[in-house]
């Protein structure tokens, strides 16, 4: 007779070994990004996605800020008063499109005008980009009591200026009293505290172009207009677009400025979108209608921002 095969000794459990599951390498990095993402996602949940959601349900009703279950809901009514039925945020609309329309490429010209001048061989260049960019790390507080100081009514330095040096005007003028001289003084502060930023980044992009660019310009005998054209700025079209982008987006938010020079007066005539937002929310206590303001104008600026990027990038431009 034939023996029977004799029994491993080794137990079941190790005989039977399952394969070992390996997970896509999609998943495994996922897995070990997910402890470095997940602080900067419960902050952004936290305090960016929460409040929003939370400012799109305030902006539904006519909230009541002691006890807020007693809300009454309203629907779009506040959005639909807004567009239809009230003037003074249309006038707010109007200031804030003044606003970026004056201040944005008055920033950029004389930003790279300046960038070119300090980029060029020039004494004392630490300076005077110091003294250029000094506007923009000061308070806009400070400067914005500045110009309520240089722009007040009556023997204001700025109309002593005018009136009694220049004579360029019969009488002085009440600035910050009315409705389009007011625009003066906040437009004026919006592009002099902005030219130091805009500066920096049109400095930092033209140290970045080649020298052997323009070396080879002046050998073929190239005029400063033609280099500037030919090379200079098509080499800061990124940069160019960058800062466009941004100060639109910036133009969109001024409040400080107007709400310390003007408050909003006369009669609500000064308003930019986000005083207005600040003026029916935390003075009327009307935070529904406050908020609707705001979230239109987040669309408003969501909308630009997203044009301006599909136009720049059909032009060619990457940023």
């Amino acid at each position: 007779m034939k023996a029977a095969p004799a029994l491993s000794s080794r137990p079941l459990h190790r005989s039977l070994r399952l394969p070992r599951l390996r997970l896509p390498r999609s998943l495994r990095q996922l897995a070990t990004a997910l402890p470095f993402l997940l602080p900067g996602v419960l902050l952004f949940l936290i305090f960016v996605l929460y409040p929003l959601a939370k400012g799109v349900k305030m902006s539904l009703y006519q909230w009541d800020l002691m006890s807020p279950t007693d809300s009454q809901f309203l629907g779009l009514a506040n959005y639909r008063h807004a567009l239809t039925q009230d003037p003074t945020f249309w006038l707010a609309v109007r200031n804030t499109l003044i606003y970026v329309v004056v201040t944005v490429p008055s920033q950029m010209a004389l930003g790279l005008g300046t960038a070119l001048l300090l980029n060029a061989r020039l004494r004392g260049k630490v300076f005077f980009r110091t003294l250029y960019y000094l506007p923009v790390v000061t308070s806009w507080l400070v400067v914005s009591y500045i110009f309520a100081y240089l722009f007040s009514s009556g023997p204001g330095p700025v109309n002593y200026f005018l009136t009694e040096v220049l004579h360029v005007l019969p009488q002085p003028v009440d600035w910050l009293q009315n409705t389009w001289p007011a625009q003066v003084p906040i437009n004026l502060l919006g592009i002099w505290k902005g030219i130091g930023w805009n500066m920096v980044i049109f400095l930092a992009a033209l140290q970045s172009i080649p020298p052997e660019l323009y070396e080879a310009a002046a050998v073929d005998g190239a005029n400063p207009s033609q280099v500037f054209r030919r090379i200079t700025l098509p080499l800061l079209r990124p940069a160019i677009a960058f800062v466009l982008v941004m100060l639109i987006i910036g133009g969109f938010n001024v409040f400080l400025s107007v709400f310390l020079l003007t408050a909003g007066g006369p009669l609500g005539t000064t308003e930019v979108w986000l005083s207005y937002m600040y003026t029916q929310a935390f003075k009327y206590l009307d935070f529904g209608y406050g908020t609707a303001i705001g979230i239109l104008m987040g669309i408003t600026v969501a909308v630009i921002s997203f044009a301006q990027r599909r136009f720049l990038r059909g032009a060619g431009v990457q940023y």
